[in-house]
């Protein structure tokens, strides 16, 4: 990334901007972030998927895994 600004650099661009366009930048930044988090979220839930097809996880009751958590 050669062209790859700083993060004060970054920050000293956003406030040149119009109140609009940084409004605009915040709301395309949170759905990008909430893309992404859903897409870690299916891949967490394709593995999860897969362990427990292929026998590597175990049926507890909701107070077993508070317990497990909890200790």
């Amino acid at each position: 990334m050669e062209n790859a600004m700083s993060f004060g650099d970054l920050l000293e661009a956003v406030a040149q901007l119009s109140r609009e366009d940084q409004e605009a930048l915040i709301d395309l930044l949170n759905r990008r972030l909430a893309e992404q988090r859903r897409d870690e979220i299916a891949r967490e839930i394709q593995v999860a998927k897969q362990e427990f097809a292929g026998g590597k996880c175990q049926e507890v009751t909701p107070d077993e895994l508070i317990r497990e958590i909890l200790s």
